[in-house]
């Protein structure tokens, strides 16, 4: 921390390329490389100059000052705008070394600015959420929990937890006075059990916060030739699988993912159902099973009426999964009417594009997803599900002993317990060791 920092933070071969300096120096080191003083800059200025070795100018740039407390890291810091050269980079990186910096490591200047309070942890985790952010959910849900919303609802159950703790701990002041009973019982398992609900609607948003960030699986499936991969292509806008009248063409699942209203659906193209002898063609259909167990939704092609023995044979796989019935060649079907009990159907044609964005719709209203509003929160960070799920369950013991009439000394340790594990997802009122802050920030980019 009483180093001085610098890093490029865009990627090369741009036509501009922005290079950061956080640390105690940093003003006093880039005056040197500078053709201004720095040293006197008030915060929060851009100035105009050159940057020079001892023999020629290297390039000309806008500067940035921001003073500590107010920068992104809560250290003095400066970014040079530079052209995007990669010589002209590398150079100015190496003159500020020469000078006295340091070469950031990945994710350190963020890291910073978790450790001198300008974010708390989650909220720094939020940063590499809103950097890898590919469509518009995962955006709202990195930037919901980069402005606290995640940190504020923790906070307020914590403070309830305080709460509940403080009492207990206070009857175990006066312990000698058997009369006295500072905390309810009956009223501290009515707060513990709303606290445990407040957690568990957390918990149960990791589910739907993984699909938004990881894309919702959508498996396609059926029989061999019914057009499942030029259906695939059609949602792609693009020739990813290979479409031959041959039956039996797919053999493995072909993957990849598309856009539908802001959030991000990943499509398997799966080898199509039948009985054969060929050896790799059985090990493509069990791999269309597999996929199947892993969708959140499915795609069923067909091109006529399926036998009561195909739709048994697909619910049995699919259970509780939900299951589109897609009648593709629309355009070479003399009527379009057929229904299926219990499955949904819509009729395209994925070789002219026919009712293709229908059918979008229709994803994207399989798929459920939530409306989001500003403040909702959903927990996408599986460091953050599991503190989640063991405060949970420490928090059920509370409420266990509560019900037993467990002393309360014991009641209290596991209350702390509880506070603990909330506490190590914003990493609030507690040391982090080093490991656990060098895996979380090692993923991001140097420059972050």
């Amino acid at each position: 921390m009483n180093e001085t920092i610098c890093a490029l933070a865009t990627a090369p071969g741009g036509a501009l390329g922005i290079i950061r300096v956080s640390g105690p120096l940093s003003l006093e080191i880039l005056s040197r490389i500078f053709t201004k003083n720095l040293s006197e800059a008030q915060p929060n200025t851009i100035h105009y100059g050159h940057i020079k070795d001892e023999v020629e100018i290297i390039d000309e740039v806008m500067v940035s000052i921001f003073r500590a407390p107010h920068s992104y890291t809560g250290e003095d810091s400066a970014e040079i705008s530079c052209h995007g050269s990669r010589y002209i980079l590398n150079k100015v990186l190496e003159l500020l070394v020469q000078q006295g910096c340091r070469m950031a490591e990945p994710g350190e200047y963020t890291m910073r600015a978790y450790l001198n309070g300008k974010l708390d942890l989650s909220q720094a985790e939020a940063v590499a959420d809103l950097i890898a952010s590919s469509n518009q959910a995962t955006h709202h849900l990195a930037m919901s929990q980069l402005r606290g919303h995640f940190s504020s609802e923790l906070a307020q159950l914590r403070a309830q937890l305080l709460k509940l703790t403080s009492l207990l701990e206070l009857e175990l002041d006066f312990s000698d006075h058997e009369d006295l009973e500072f905390a309810d019982r009956t009223e501290l398992d009515k707060l513990a059990k709303n606290i445990n609900k407040h957690i568990s609607k957390l918990i149960h948003s990791f589910e739907t916060g993984q699909a938004l960030k990881q894309g919702i699986p959508v498996t396609i499936i059926g029989k061999t030739n019914v057009g499942k991969s030029t259906l695939l292509n059609r949602l792609l806008k693009d020739d990813r699988a290979i479409v031959s009248n041959v039956h039996g063409t797919t053999r493995d699942t072909i993957e990849d993912t598309i856009d539908i209203k802001g959030v991000t659906f990943r499509f398997i193209d799966t080898a199509g159902i039948r009985q054969t002898t060929d050896e790799v063609e059985k090990i493509g259909i069990g791999r269309t099973y597999s996929a199947m167990e892993k969708a959140r939704i499915i795609l069923w092609i067909i091109d006529e009426k399926p036998t009561n023995e195909e739709i048994n044979e697909i619910a049995h796989h699919t259970g509780n999964k939900k299951v589109i019935i897609v009648r593709n060649k629309s355009d070479l079907s003399e009527s379009n009417a057929l229904t299926i009990a219990d499955f949904p159907i819509i009729s395209i044609s994925a070789k002219l594009g026919t009712n293709i964005d229908a059918l979008e719709t229709v994803i994207y209203e399989a798929a459920d997803i939530p409306t989001l509003a500003d403040s909702d929160i959903i927990v996408t960070n599986a460091r953050h599900y599991d503190a989640l799920t063991r405060a949970q369950e420490s928090l059920n013991r509370v409420i266990s002993s509560l019900q037993a009439q467990v002393p309360g000394d014991l009641v209290a340790e596991d209350l702390r317990q509880v506070l603990s594990e909330l506490s190590e997802i914003t990493g609030e009122g507690q040391i982090t060791p080093n490991e656990v802050l060098g895996n979380i920030f090692k993923n991001f980019c140097v420059g972050k």
